[in-house]
């Protein structure tokens, strides 16, 4: 089993908090969540049976600004990952310079396995439960794995009726209701973002490289995409259907056509198909791992081909793997700056709904590009200064940025 997500962030934070130097109280005050919620929530299922479902939101830290994060419905949602999760986006929104601090919350649900009528009921009882504990100014949930802009939607309605119309309550919501143009592609279009200034280091660009991309939801789709119109060659990809594989790169456009027919990656006649468990050791110069954690572990890391690896997922990497990896001069770009295009993008959502005026997309893309091209400076300032990985640049950045303005506070009053 990978190492925990919480243990495996707070080895991290430890660590990027010795190289800093911080106060063993100070540290300690950053690591323990603000406020931790757990309700219940029952709701009349189809056939009129009750079920119960158990929610949690996990507010980590609000000392540089309202704290933010995704909802996300998944069977396996657990407290520890929830908090884990919450304190990454305090780490994440200080790495990206948005004024937030971090939450992360959750329904322990399949949602597949519920009706729409039920996942609407489902979340309308969970934003009764919370209604009084977020706010524009104080918490402000997103969409994560199992959640939608539907899903915000429903949020949105639900909270407005307690406290008058409310847009900048949740980001991630449909354009009709205020979400930002761009906010679709934001966590992909971040991701080749990072990619472009990491390269950049080395004096390559993305086109003509080789890519390999794990996971074809959102983020993987958009990542795909945007990559094959660089002119990067994406020679393999898989989802949970399957893999798909081209040594002289696959038609993207063609397999989001395919995908979207046949909700699956198998039987795609612009390439062969591979078995799943092969994709992270296929050749390739760069690997970007967009699904879940702990993908890359002692298993599999010393067989890792690639010589870059971009974290649009959250933990794909486990500490066991980093070390193997690292040790292996394979460069990895962590998951704290690489995905936080995201949260960059619902940052400018929020923006904008409490402005109640918004922006064209070309706007959008070209704040999100200012954003994590000047993260990466910074970080690269950290690794500098204090002669560490890119992992412990952007995290001595994120946790100094949230000791600095938990000191100016005064967090011992």
């Amino acid at each position: 089993m990978a190492m925990n997500a919480l243990a495996a962030t707070n080895r991290n934070f430890r660590h990027a908090s010795r190289l800093l130097g911080l106060d063993s109280k100070l540290e300690k005050s950053l690591l323990i969540p603000f406020r931790e919620i757990k309700v219940e929530c029952t709701i009349p299922k189809d056939d009129g049976s009750l079920a119960t479902y158990v929610g949690f939101r996990v507010q980590h830290d609000n000392a540089r600004g309202p704290m933010k994060g995704g909802i996300r419905y998944h069977p396996e949602v657990d407290p520890d990952e929830v908090n884990a999760l919450s304190q990454l986006m305090t780490w994440k929104t200080a790495v990206a310079d948005i004024p937030y601090g971090g939450a992360k919350g959750g329904i322990g649900c399949t949602p597949k396995d519920l009706s729409f009528s039920e996942l609407e009921r489902l979340t309308r009882v969970f934003t009764q439960k919370i209604h009084d504990l977020i706010g524009v100014n104080t918490d402000v949930p997103a969409p994560d794995m199992g959640t939608n802009a539907q899903t915000m939607a429903w949020i949105l309605d639900e909270y407005s009726k307690f406290h008058g119309y409310s847009p900048a309550i949740v980001t991630g919501k449909p354009i009709d209701l205020g979400g930002s143009l761009g906010r679709e592609a934001a966590t992909g279009l971040g991701v080749v973002y990072a990619t472009e200034s990491l390269l950049g280091q080395y004096g390559k660009s993305i086109n003509g490289l080789t890519f390999v991309i794990q996971g074809f939801g959102n983020v993987g789709s958009w990542v795909a995409r945007l990559i094959s119109q660089r002119g990067g060659k994406v020679i393999a990809v898989s989802d949970v259907t399957g893999a798909v594989k081209n040594q002289n790169g696959i038609d993207i456009e063609n397999l989001l056509k395919h995908q979207e027919g046949t909700d699956s990656l198998q039987n795609f006649s612009g390439g062969d198909s591979m078995d799943p468990g092969e994709l992270l050791t296929h050749e390739c110069d760069v690997l970007i791992p967009c699904a879940l954690g702990g993908v890359l572990n002692k298993e599999n890391a010393a067989d890792v081909k690639a010589k870059f690896i971009i974290e649009a997922a959250n933990h794909p990497v486990d500490p066991e793997a980093d070390e193997i990896l690292t040790k292996k001069g394979v460069v990895i770009l962590p998951d704290i700056y690489a995905n936080a295009g995201g949260v960059t993008v619902s940052y400018f959502e929020w923006v904008q709904n409490i402005q109640g005026f918004m922006w064209e997309e070309e706007q959008v893309n070209k704040e999100l590009q200012k954003y994590m091209t000047r993260a990466f400076l910074n970080i690269k300032a950290m690794c500098h200064s204090h002669n560490c990985s890119l992992r412990m640049g952007a995290f001595t950045l994120g946790v100094q940025r949230v000791a600095r303005a938990t000191i100016l506070r005064g967090w011992e009053a």
